[in-house]
C-alpha cells in the first residue's frame, strides 16, 4: 500500500512538473536566480536546480507541513521529501526523453494538471489578499454584536441516595461544614465527587428540568435542595452567576478564516461564471451555478449574517447533567 501511494504521489508530481515546463530537458545554462527570497539550491538533477522552496511546496502538498510553516533543510523530513522531488525530476526527464509528453492522452492530462496548478495559484492569490487579520477581526467584532449570550451558573452539588440523607447533610452545611469536603466524603456522584462537587460553569438549558426549577432564582452563595435527580437527591450550592463568555478571537480565528476563504472562492467563481459562456453538454438536475471546490468547507454559512458561533460551549456535568 505504501509503495502504491508513493508511486501515485510521484506520478502526480510528474504530471504537474511536465505541465508547468519545469522538467524540460536540454535547457540552456547560465546563472540561475533563486525563485523566492531566501531560497537556496539543495540539489541538481542533470544540471537542473532543485530549490528548497520546491521541497517545501511538495511537503505542503502532501500535508506534511502547513502553508507557511518552516522546514529545516537539515531535518530528516526535508531529506525524505527532497529525495521524492529528485525522483519526480528524474521520471519527468526520462518521460520527456521518450517523448511521452507528445502523446495525445498525456497532453490532455498535462493540460488538466496545469489547470489545477494555475487554479490553485489564483485562489491562493485572491484569498491571501482578502483573508487578512483586519478581515478576521472585523467579522469577529460583527458577530460579537449579533451573538446572543445566555447566563451561566457556576455550582457544586452533593448527590445522596435518599432524601433523609440529603436533609442530614443539609443540617451539617447549616452548622458551617464545608460543602466541598462533604461532597468528597458523602456524594454518590462519581463524576463530581472528587473535585468537591464542582459542576463548572453551565447554562441552565443544558441541565435536566429539576436543576432549572431549583436554580432559576438562586443567588450566589445560596444552597438549594434537596430535590430529586437521576441517582438520588441533590443539594446544590450556587457559586457564581455571569453572562456567558464569548469565544476568544484566537479560538474563533480558524473557523472565521475557513468562512472567509469559502466566501472568497464562491464570489470568485460566481464572477467567472457570470462573464464566461459555460455550456453543459449533459443533463443535470443541478442548476448552472457557481459551486465551491470539493475541498471547500461544507458547513460554512451562506451569508455573513449567519455566522460561526461566537459563544464558548458550556461544560455540563457527566452525571446529573444533560440527558
Amino acid at each position: 500500500m505504501a509503495h502504491r501511494l508513493f508511486r501515485s504521489a510521484v506520478l502526480a508530481g510528474l504530471m504537474a512538473a511536465l505541465a508547468l515546463g519545469v522538467a524540460g530537458c536540454g535547457r540552456g545554462g547560465g546563472a540561475e536566480h533563486a525563485p523566492e527570497r531566501g531560497d537556496r539550491a539543495v540539489a541538481k538533477v542533470d544540471g537542473q536546480t532543485v530549490w528548497s522552496s520546491d521541497v517545501k511546496r511538495e511537503a505542503v502538498s502532501q500535508g506534511l507541513i502547513g502553508e507557511g510553516e518552516p522546514l529545516d533543510v537539515s531535518s530528516d523530513l526535508f531529506r525524505r521529501v527532497l529525495d521524492e522531488v529528485v525522483d519526480q525530476r528524474l521520471l519527468a526527464g526520462e518521460a520527456t526523453r521518450r517523448k511521452l509528453d507528445k502523446d495525445p492522452v498525456a497532453q490532455r492530462r498535462l493540460v488538466a494538471a496545469r489547470d489545477r496548478v494555475l487554479g490553485d495559484m489564483l485562489v491562493e492569490s485572491v484569498v491571501s489578499d482578502a483573508v487578512n487579520d483586519n478581515a478576521v477581526r472585523g467579522l469577529y467584532q460583527e458577530q460579537l454584536k449579533l451573538a446572543k449570550r445566555s447566563e451561566e451558573i457556576h455550582a457544586r452539588q452533593i448527590v445522596l441516595a435518599t432524601v433523609a440523607e440529603a436533609e442530614a447533610v443539609r443540617k451539617l452545611l447549616g452548622a458551617g461544614a464545608s460543602f466541598e469536603a462533604l461532597a468528597m466524603e458523602k456524594s454518590t456522584d462519581a463524576a463530581t465527587r472528587f473535585n468537591g462537587g464542582d459542576l463548572g460553569y453551565f447554562t441552565i438549558d443544558v441541565m435536566p428540568q429539576a436543576y432549572d426549577t431549583a436554580l432559576k432564582a438562586a443567588k450566589p452563595g445560596q444552597i438549594v435542595g434537596p430535590f430529586p435527580v437521576e441517582g438520588g437527591f441533590a443539594l446544590v450550592k450556587v457559586e457564581d452567576r455571569r453572562v456567558e463568555q464569548p469565544i476568544t478571537l484566537d479560538a474563533a480565528r480558524p473557523q472565521i478564516v475557513r468562512f472567509l476563504t469559502y466566501d472568497q472562492i464562491r464570489d470568485l467563481l460566481e464572477k467567472l461564471r457570470g462573464r464566461s459562456k459555460v455550456e453543459m453538454m449533459v443533463k443535470t438536475d443541478t442548476p448552472n451555478q457557481a459551486l465551491p471546490p470539493a475541498d471547500a468547507p461544507k458547513t460554512a454559512p451562506a451569508t455573513p449574517g449567519v455566522s460561526p458561533a461566537l459563544v464558548a460551549p458550556s461544560s455540563a456535568p457527566a452525571k446529573g447533567g444533560k440527558k
